[in-house]
């Protein structure tokens, strides 16, 4: 495992972190504790330090697995959690510093943790980054001894350009990968200039980058690559990176012929990401402990070439930048 110091926060981080949106079940199916544990215990026990988590995944449940794992364990471990997304109707007249300090203090209390290491303003609404009284509750969080850093996790470009004005926020947490190469053409840079640490997710575009789906992959009904691909419930971009998945596959089927022999193109995805120097970590998700081992594989790929690096930037040029680089 390699580290990298995660911005203004100072925590040295595994390059390849988890992500607990689906862990402990996929996306659909009913949570289980059992193997939600047997995930985490299985990316600590390989050198994942960072584990990042959100009060609305699982209803508080992956947050109690989260902290449960985490303090079972001797090593120093991480954690990332997010609030601001059960405000019902999500807009920005319910982000109150009072709604959002309760949120922490839940999530602290179901991880059962010290502090939080780091706590992500869940992507709010535009116009919360317009309201510094917002970002100013989060300093009173830390002088509590409740929380150590403040985050944002962030749809667009923009947001986070707008988000890293604050001196307090250590690290944005954005969509990033081989189907969405915006944030490295500016972002990128300004965060190294202002010192903010950048968190990845969304790696692997819903699983579209792993080569495993075709046109007949059945997902199933409460899995929002099933029901979200046209933003039905929240961002599609959150889903499968926004990127239309009949053109999806078409562009993975394209980047399969770079890598004959490769089954799984997941630690492909992933060495493509590790190759900007401004990413602090990625934070892929998982539902079976198989898949962390196989996100950690990216360390058995061999660096690429620049003509390589090149063809697969080709790709998204052809069947992608059109169809999603100016919508986030």
């Amino acid at each position: 495992m390699n580290y990298r110091i995660l911005g203004k926060t100072g925590f040295r981080v595994s390059e390849i972190s988890l992500g607990t949106w689906q862990t402990g079940g996929k996306w659909g199916s009913a949570f289980s504790f059992k193997n939600a544990e047997q995930i985490i215990n299985c990316a600590i026990d390989n050198g994942i330090n960072f584990i990042d988590t959100a009060d609305v995944y699982s209803d508080g449940r992956s947050e109690t697995a989260v902290g449960s794992v985490v303090r079972s364990h001797t090593e120093r471990v991480y954690v990332a959690t997010k609030c601001g997304r059960q405000i019902n109707p999500h807009v920005n007249e319910g982000y109150q510093p009072k709604v959002l300090k309760k949120y922490v203090e839940d999530s602290l209390r179901r991880t059962g943790l010290y502090a939080l290491d780091l706590v992500q303003l869940h992507c709010p609404p535009a116009e919360v980054y317009s309201r510094p009284e917002i970002f100013e509750t989060f300093d009173r969080l830390k002088e509590e001894g409740k929380i150590l850093n403040l985050g944002v996790s962030v749809e667009k470009v923009d947001e986070a350009l707008k988000a890293i004005e604050y001196p307090n926020v250590t690290t944005i947490q954005i969509i990033f990968n081989l189907f969405r190469q915006k944030p490295a053409e500016l972002f990128f840079e300004e965060a190294k200039r202002r010192n903010a640490g950048i968190i990845v997710r969304v790696p692997l575009a819903s699983g579209l980058l792993t080569g495993l789906f075709n046109s007949h992959t059945v997902f199933e009904k409460g899995d929002h690559r099933l029901f979200n691909r046209n933003g039905e419930a929240f961002d599609k971009g959150e889903t499968f990176s926004g990127i239309n998945y009949q053109m999806g596959l078409k562009a993975v089927n394209e980047l399969k012929s770079l890598f004959p022999g490769i089954e799984n193109l997941a630690p492909v995805a992933l060495k493509w990401i590790l190759n900007f120097e401004q990413v602090s970590c990625i934070i892929p998700g998982a539902s079976k402990t198989e898949q962390v081992l196989s996100n950690l594989s990216v360390y058995e790929i061999r660096d690429f070439s620049t003509d390589k690096i090149i063809a697969m930037n080709n790709i998204y040029n052809k069947y992608i930048k059109k169809e999603v680089h100016n919508l986030w």
